[in-house]
């Protein structure tokens, strides 16, 4: 087929930044960005753009309704949004419909869906080798966090549930943090804990310190039981000393025989003016929708490596203690910053805009987010998923969604080639998100990619209902794929192709333009 100008439509979807010299005047680039922005919505832009203006770097304009749509169903609940709500969305005249769609999203299931993944990934939720937690365990550990997430269970007395519960890891589902850990000393606990609590790296702690974390982690216990691989977290029972540790900022504590040293340790971490709590869920918040955290990498938090916002750092802590760690209202309060809603495409040329928050970060979508996007883009169908070591409970229904995917055992080729993490770390950095050549030869060329297009039941319902009417199926086609309508001349290069293969039918046409929007940067991005 002859794809010569849909290849040329494709290689203009590339979110090029703007010229900026200093004698050009700076327009928004359609369809791209809105207005620009210099007056805070709230506290978090006072704070950047106190930063930015010490740095001399503009902010980027506000990003314009239909990227906004886009963007915010892709970050709040890792779907695509359909072309009825894109059209409602950019038709509504509120002045606040922006903060009304933030809070439609934040109150839909796929909330809860979407965000047990991120959870899941941090907390090394998987079966097999050499996390074993086994599948029923994974199972009741995936429910319980996504039912914390649909019912906002506050962070602190989610973080309390994980450090402190003990029982069978089928029937308390929260004591898998502590099986889900590849040793079971407390070293490799005490590591763990810091990493996910703390956002910090153990090893680099002062000696003194570090054996203190670990000692209260000294006395947990497994017991097997009867019922396959059911194994029960407790205190050891055996006779214990009195265990004199040093926390992380310097105070000393006596924890006698009879009490659970995890408990105490969580009463000191969760302590009101406790830093290290607080600090690294708002950082790592802030990272997953800024791409880089205040403090980055944000799970590498340490003295020799300084906020570069620190204005911004304490305003986040502080809006999370006074709201009771309400995580959604941190979201809610990220999303509806000027900050977080500015165009992906810099006002100037520093390399280090996105760096200091003066631009929304380009960064490509998540393995399971993209092909759950591209089944959903055919109307249908899934993946089909794969074991190591098939077992009772690892089936999964080909059509559920990829966000849904419980056990980070269970995966697909085109999974673990867009950079679906092992879960073997907890770390933020095993997911990649870097693009490769294998992975865009995947997408050009597979033909499982090609076989959704031309059998899509979503796109044969969507010519059927316009009638076959040129000119509504490319802007339906720009909808379904990228969440807005062409613009003039995007519109023009499609109709031209469709005039050019006329031979081709629209079918087989508009089958070539729904595969470049595929293949564009625009789809394969959140931006």
């Amino acid at each position: 087929m002859k794809k010569t100008l849909l290849l040329g439509l494709a290689a203009g979807l590339l979110l090029a930044p703007a010229s900026s010299g200093a004698d050009t005047v700076r327009r928004p680039a359609a369809p791209f960005e809105g207005a620009g922005w210099t007056a805070p919505a709230n506290f978090i832009d006072t704070c950047v753009l106190a930063g930015l203006g010490k740095r001399g770097i503009k902010p980027a304009p506000l990003c314009s309704d239909e990227i906004f749509v886009r963007r915010v169903y892709l970050d709040v609940i890792g779907t695509l949004p359909e072309p009825a709500e894109v059209t409602a969305f950019l038709e509504d005249p509120r002045p606040d419909k922006r903060s009304a769609l933030i809070d439609t999203l934040l109150a839909r299931p796929e909330f809860a869906d979407y965000w047990s993944l991120k959870w899941c990934d941090i907390l090394r939720v998987k079966a097999e080798f050499p996390i074993n937690l086994w599948p029923n365990a994974v199972q009741a550990y995936h429910r319980w966090i996504r039912d914390s997430l649909r019912e906002n269970l506050p962070y602190d007395r989610f973080a309390r549930a994980l450090l402190t519960s003990s029982g069978s890891n089928f029937r308390v589902p929260p004591v898998n943090f502590y099986r889900a850990v590849q040793g079971r000393d407390a070293p490799s606990i005490a590591r763990v804990v810091a990493l996910t609590f703390m956002g910090t790296r153990l090893e680099s702690w002062p000696a003194e310190r570090r054996a203190g974390l670990e000692a209260c982690f000294s006395r947990i216990a497994y017991k097997k039981t009867a019922e396959w691989k059911e194994e029960i977290v407790q205190l050891d029972p055996a006779p214990a000393a009195v265990i004199e540790t040093v926390m992380a900022d310097g105070t000393r504590l006596k924890i006698p025989p009879e009490q659970d040293p995890r408990r105490v340790f969580a009463d000191w971490l969760l302590a009101p003016g406790n830093p290290w709590f607080t600090r690294s869920i708002v950082n790592r918040a802030w990272s997953w929708f800024m791409s880089y955290g205040i403090i980055h990498e944000p799970d590498d938090l340490r003295p020799d490596n300084p906020p570069v916002n620190p204005e911004l750092l304490a305003g986040l802590e502080k809006y999370l203690v006074d709201n009771k760690y309400d995580l959604k209202l941190l979201f809610k309060a990220i999303l509806n910053s000027n900050t977080y809603q500015q165009s992906s495409i810099p006002d100037g040329n520093n390399p280090e805009s996105a760096r200091f928050f003066a631009c929304y970060p380009v960064r490509q979508l998540e393995a399971e987010v993209l092909i759950d996007a591209l089944n959903w883009i055919a109307g249908g169908g899934g993946e089909e998923y794969s074991s190591p070591i098939p077992e009772p409970f690892t089936f999964t229904p080909r059509r559920q969604r990829s966000i849904l995917l419980s056990d980070g055992s269970i995966t697909s080729p085109f999974l673990e080639m867009f950079g679906r993490p092992g879960r073997d770390t907890g770390l933020e950095s095993e997911r990649s998100r870097q693009p490769s050549a294998a992975q865009r030869m995947c997408l050009m060329n597979s033909s499982e990619i090609q076989r959704k297009i031309t059998m899509s039941s979503r796109l044969q319902k969507m010519l059927a209902s316009v009638k076959w009417n040129r000119e509504l199926i490319i802007e339906q086609t720009y909808l379904i794929i990228l969440s807005r309508r062409p613009t003039r001349e995007e519109a023009e290069i499609a109709a031209a192709y469709f005039q050019a293969n006329t031979s081709l039918g629209y079918k087989a046409a508009n089958d070539d333009l729904a595969w470049t929007l595929i293949n564009s940067k625009e789809f394969l991005c959140r931006h």
